[in-house]
């Protein structure tokens, strides 16, 4: 094999590790791309280029290409793992769970969706902390059990994303209507758009700052409602009223699971079972978004150390703000209510305004709208930046066609960016009349589900990287990160994310309930992901990789190195600098 037969990573000219070897001897020779400090062994890809035959190359930009910059700070890293969990869904959403489940149901059902989070992020955080690399669980799934699942994984989260990104769109400019119903809520779109490209346009470092400032913004918010929830469920607010657990008596614990279109329901305890389940499967989507930190990693300073930061914290984040959150909501506001029944993603419909209203307290819907609008524009923005990352790291990957790895001077991936962005223009088909407005909404319902298979995706591929070590006798001592209570840990959440992909939509096969688009919208996405899944396998004639054959080697050398550089130069000196590396 020649040496121009070997892909050049960006930046100055390429190196080798073992120069003495020649064309023909024993062993192989180790390529090196300065730049990005990434490894690709010519011999484990059996003389051909790294992006054919589903071959897995750590990173590695064309030098014409450029590629990102590790731009992302320690602050940005872990507001942005916290930000990307607070959002519309806690706000506003959780109500409709409430209304479905009764308070201990809807309670229930967020605690243990926490835990199944948490088993998810540890186990990404165990990866991203040893190969923090452009793509993440893109990667993962590809590099630990096969090149077409990182494929399938990597398109549906691409195109579920962009297509969340007119949706938030829209949900902001309901909220600005609020104070302005009159002006075409088209300009509104205009505005929103505009100002999500302008951000992702201008790089890593500037969505980073944004996010930071965002999230920051709603982690005051939701502390300040928890403080007053409690105030007001001991009697503190206007008129004095000590709730306590009132609601939980009157009208009950528990709802019941609706029927026969909405007219029925399920009596019994089974019936409560039902309703507490429909509440497990509504957290779920309450919560995607966690996993956007594996987004980032390519453009993240000092990776080694950032990524377990934000993976430890985001936990106790996520205990305080929707356990504790959703405990104060299911006390406050009595299920039964029918403001939560709004469905919009106005002020009224969330149970932390209505609870403050019927206290007698005036003035917060504006506030609290204010939040919700930062709450939608943010999630548009992250959905943009997210799925242009991963569109970058397909490509990456040869996945997709090489113009999409092109980055500009400053790093930014402009083709991955601007094709997504383009997406976001199907948040005028709301303004299209009802037809328009039945067919935005389902496309983006397609999409919701694919969150949980990625949530589920990113434990089977830390399985197999787990079984993978042990096969070939290799511990996990000394590496950044270890996920707690492996592997028990990774199968609990594996299990129960396949059994909410499975049962999902149930309620439409209940009694009354059937609805063919709604049966669609649950169910649809899967064999998109295994059309993907399968059409690459076929083409591409990849194979699942054997746990012997795992190559836990390629660019671990070149992380170690870029870690023990990153230890010096980001080592807090000043008072202030190491009162952010507390903080964050």
């Amino acid at each position: 094999m020649s040496r121009d037969d070997v892909t050049v990573a960006s930046g100055s000219s390429p190196r080798y590790e073992n120069p003495e070897k020649k064309d023909g001897d024993e062993g192989a020779q180790t390529f090196v791309g300065p730049a990005n400090g990434n490894t690709y062994d010519a011999e484990k890809a059996g003389g051909h280029r790294p992006e054919e035959h589903g071959d897995i190359f750590v990173d590695a930009p064309i030098s014409a290409d450029g590629g990102v910059h590790r731009t992302l700070k320690q602050r940005h890293m872990a507001m942005i793992a916290l930000g990307g969990a607070i959002g519309t869904g806690l706000f506003i959403g959780s109500g409709s769970a409430l209304s479905s489940g009764g308070p201990v149901g809807c309670w229930l059902g967020y605690i243990l969706m926490s835990s199944m989070v948490y088993a998810m992020m540890v186990a990404l955080g165990e990866m991203a902390a040893l190969y923090p690399l452009a793509g993440g669980f893109t990667h993962y799934a590809a590099r630990f059990v096969d090149p077409a699942l990182g494929f399938a994984l990597g398109f549906n989260y691409w195109y579920s994303y962009a297509i969340t990104i007119p949706t938030e769109i829209v949900a902001a400019s309901i909220v600005i209507s609020y104070w302005d119903s009159t002006t075409n809520a088209a300009v509104y779109i205009t505005v929103l758009l505009v100002l999500i490209l302008f951000i992702n346009f201008w790089g890593a470092r500037a969505y980073g700052e944004a996010e930071f400032w965002f999230s920051s913004i709603k982690v005051i918010t939701i502390v300040g409602l928890i403080i007053l929830s409690l105030i007001l469920m001991c009697g503190g607010g206007p008129n004095h009223d000590a709730i306590g657990f009132r609601y939980w008596r009157n009208p009950g614990p528990f709802n019941h699971i609706s029927i026969d279109g909405g007219d029925g329901y399920v009596p019994g305890q089974w019936g409560e079972f039902l309703a507490f389940w429909s509440v497990f499967v509504q957290a779920a989507f309450s919560f995607i978004g966690t996993e956007i930190i594996a987004t980032t990693l390519g453009e993240a300073e000092n990776p080694r150390k950032t990524v377990p930061r934000a993976i430890k914290r985001v936990f106790y984040r996520l205990l305080f703000f929707y356990v504790f959150g959703i405990f104060f909501i299911s006390v406050l506001v009595p299920y039964t209510d029918p403001n939560l029944l709004n469905g919009s993603y106005a002020a009224t419909a969330s149970p932390f305004v209505i609870a403050i209203q019927n206290a007698g307290i005036s003035g917060l819907p504006s506030v609290a709208n204010a939040v919700f609008l930062l709450s939608a524009w943010s999630a548009g923005n992250s959905d943009l930046y997210a799925s242009s990352r991963t569109l970058y790291a397909l490509a990456l990957e040869g996945q997709m066609p090489r113009i999409f790895r092109r980055c500009t001077k400053r790093g930014l991936p402009i083709y991955c960016v601007a094709i997504t962005g383009l997406f976001g223009v199907l948040a005028y088909m709301n303004t299209g009349g009802e037809a328009a407005v039945t067919a935005f909404n389902w496309l983006y319902n397609l999409s919701a589900i694919t969150g949980i298979i990625t949530w589920w995706t990113i434990l089977l591929s830390y399985l197999r990287f787990y079984y993978g070590l042990k096969k070939q006798g290799l511990t996990r001592e000394g590496f950044p990160y270890r996920a707690p209570f492996q592997p028990w840990l990774s199968f609990y959440g594996f299990f129960f994310f396949t059994v909410i992909i499975l049962v999902n939509g149930f309620q439409v096969f209940m009694q009354g309930n059937w609805n063919v688009s709604t049966f669609f919208a649950a169910y649809i996405t899967l064999p998109i992901f295994a059309i993907c899944w399968a059409g690459w396998k076929i083409v591409k004639k990849t194979k699942v990789v054997k746990l012997a054959d795992i190559d836990f080697d390629t660019g671990r050398r070149e992380l170690d190195e870029m870690e023990a550089a990153d230890a010096e130069r980001f080592k807090p000196e000043t008072k202030w600098q190491k009162i952010m590396s507390i903080l964050f």
